[in-house]
């Protein structure tokens, strides 16, 4: 491509001066070429004058047809390729309801039945070392016990392929299943998600699995969750994906665990369930899997249309500890602002930095969905807005099957504050690119997308802005508007707006400490919503999607010229009463406690001396004498006055109380 000559140069030479100017042309551009060694410089004419120009470059981002995911070295992977079809179930999936008769039963462990699964899961070296695409080099193993016979129909489980983390499975009844969950990687905690295959089963008969060593105290399994089953004759057939299922779903604490030291608490999680067809391929799974190469996928799709490219540029942000890529989208349409003469600003997206939490994927493939698409809104914000998007922040950990930490063994989104590049590279490169894009513009908004596993619906945490007057309420506003947009899915009441010093290190307070004002954690429940018709069912992929739909109208409405929404929104009745909810809350706190106050007001006795056996004896006459209550004056005062304080609390709260009911009304 250096030597070849532009248009001008292969038109016909009638002189023997064109002869001589077109061989000139062609010794340049090979002296340059001999000289810099580099393709990416082009040479044109001016008037016989060279002029050196950079080639545009190419697709920064190849992403190859088959995706081929780096694992750490000490993993065993399968070659499956596992795929899932997309379906949105016709009617809403409603919430299991407890009969308070489930069975709760205690871990029997391998002495008591018969390990039917067992894999060796990348425990051989306590920190991460080196990666490979594909895994281990040696052969796979066989983790599945040897002298299983397929007529005696026990179940066949597998886990080692993208985003599977199960390590054990016994066989402790003829169709009772206890299950072991891998720890994330390089750690000895955080197991909650499970995504893992079945294979061999029975129709028509009732299994029951019981996962053993979960590790949360409290869970949305306890409040009506199921979790999923995905078939693939089913899928074959009659075109159907995931589902929830599951019956006696219980939710309980088993025993205590010591482990080098320390006392762990584990937990259980057990319910049975009945597969649709014999010797079927089935997957069980904590939520919808969204895996590496799904994101892969997905992103060759959206780069390789011409229509999109012109607004959609894909590059790659920096690599992970294990080297896979992590990938960051650029989405602005060409040329300037809406408003002329100033730049565009900027809002700046992630998702998966816990890599258990799939839902934040599936969320961020519907807004992705919205901005690439070509509705007028869509065109709207991309002429409006610079959007920097990182759908995956932690791939290590979503690939291995991790549910909250990366290759480290830590939790990145504790770690925005970090020095070590090296250590942390996907939060330290994504502050970094915040760092630089707000010497160039405005950030409006800065959102990490996350699931959560103890409250059903979908709300956000923000910063409480105290420092200007004026601005004081303003970062409730954007989730309030949310949740006019999406009120069966979205609880404004559920939202929290505090700055703890535990969570210091989160994306969220790491870039409001940075200066972007609104700052969010959008967390979607597990589970379900508990808000109008919606009340009581679980959430589909496709209502996930939406919120991301819901997202970007939030978006245009709160960034609307006209602000007619914007003030509406801080003086609407809604706040109002949200506010008047929490005053309330603290008044009863406050009244409850200064009232134990009084009740237990100490009275304070002189030291007493120690006395020997006889005057003991001599004094206790005395002692029975006095044994009526001394009241201290100032004593009295004190609850004269508390009492009275209490009062006028008690007064405040009924007229709170009231004003709520206004509001209602």
């Amino acid at each position: 491509n250096t030597f070849h000559l532009d248009k001008s140069d292969t038109s016909d030479c009638n002189t023997e001066e064109d002869e001589e100017e077109l061989v000139g042309r062609r010794q340049c551009k090979l002296f340059s070429h001999l000289t810099l060694r580099t393709r990416q410089l082009l040479i044109d004419f001016d008037g016989g004058r060279p002029i050196l120009t950079l080639r545009a470059p190419p697709d920064l981002v190849n992403i190859p047809s088959i995706s081929r995911p780096r694992w750490p070295i000490e993993c065993e992977v399968i070659s499956d390729i596992i795929h899932h079809i997309e379906w949105d179930p016709p009617e809403p999936e409603p919430f299991y309801q407890a009969t308070g008769h489930e069975r709760t039963p205690m871990p029997a462990g391998g002495d008591s039945g018969k390990v039917v699964y067992c894999i060796d899961h990348a425990m051989k070296c306590p920190y991460f070392t080196c990666s490979r695409a594909g895994g281990s080099r040696g052969p796979i193993k066989n983790a599945t016990a040897s002298d299983i016979n397929r007529t005696d129909f026990i179940l066949e489980f597998e886990s080692r392929f993208e985003s599977g983390n199960l390590q054990k499975a016994v066989q402790v009844g003829v169709y009772d299943y206890e299950l072991t969950l891998q720890p994330d990687m390089y750690t000895r905690k955080h197991t909650q998600w499970f995504y893992f295959r079945v294979r061999n089963m029975k129709a028509g008969v009732t299994y029951r699995f019981t996962i053993s060593n979960l590790m949360k105290s409290s869970s949305l399994y306890s409040l009506g969750m199921r979790p999923l089953l995905y078939s693939e004759k089913a899928a074959n057939e009659q075109g159907i994906g995931w589902q929830r299922t599951g019956s006696n779903i219980r939710y309980y604490r088993n025993c205590n665990k010591d482990c080098n030291g320390d006392t762990i608490t584990l937990y259980s999680l057990t319910w049975t369930l009945q597969f649709p067809y014999d010797s079927d391929t089935c997957y069980l799974a904590h939520c919808y899997p969204y895996t590496y190469s799904h994101l892969q996928r997905y992103l060759k799709r959206i780069s390789s249309n011409p229509a999109v490219a012109s607004y959609c540029k894909l590059r790659v942000l920096c690599h992970s500890l294990a080297g896979n890529a992590v990938y960051v989208v650029t989405i602005t349409s060409q040329g300037v602002g809406r408003v002329k003469g100033r730049a565009k600003k900027a809002v700046v997206l992630t998702a998966r930095v816990h890599p258990g939490e799939t839902n934040g994927s599936w969320m961020m493939e519907g807004l992705l969905d919205f901005l690439l698409g070509d509705s007028e809104d869509a065109q709207l914000l991309r002429d409006t807005f610079v959007f920097k998007v990182v759908p995956m922040l932690n791939p290590d950990g979503v690939i291995v099957g991790n549910y909250r930490c990366s290759l480290a063994g830590r939790d990145l989104n504790r770690n925005y504050k970090t020095l070590l590049r090296d250590s942390f590279p996907c939060v330290w490169h994504t502050r970094n690119l915040v760092e630089k894009l707000m010497t160039e513009t405005d950030i409006v908004l800065y959102c990490d997308f996350h699931g959560h596993n103890r409250k059903n619906n979908v709300f956000m945490y923000g910063c409480n802005n105290q420092g200007d007057t004026s601005l004081r309420l303003y970062e409730r506003v954007f989730p309030l508007m949310m949740s006019k947009n999406c009120f069966q899915q979205f609880s404004f009441r559920s939202c929290k707006f505090r700055v703890q010093k535990g969570k210091e290190g989160t994306g969220r307070i790491a870039m409001w400490r940075l200066g972007i004002r609104n700052s969010y954690t959008m967390e979607a429940t597990f589970g379900g919503s508990t808000l109008g018709d919606r009340k009581g069912t679980h959430f589909t992929t496709q209502d996930l999607k939406s919120l991301g739909f819901n997202f970007c109208d939030t978006l245009l409405d709160y960034c609307d010229p006209d602000p007619t929404k914007f003030s509406l929104s801080v003086k609407s009745q809604s706040f109002l009463k949200e506010i008047c909810f929490k005053l309330c809350i603290l008044l009863c706190h406050f009244t409850t406690n200064s009232y134990s106050a009084l009740q237990q007001t100490p009275v304070r006795k002189k030291k007493k001396h120690l006395k020997s056996h006889k005057e003991r004896n001599r004094l206790r006459p005395e002692r029975v004498k006095n044994t009526q209550p001394v009241v201290v004056e100032s004593s009295i005062k004190n609850i004269v006055r508390n009492k009275t304080v209490c009062s006028y609390l008690h007064f405040c709260l009924i007229i709170v109380i009231q004003t709520v009911i206004k509001t209602d009304e």
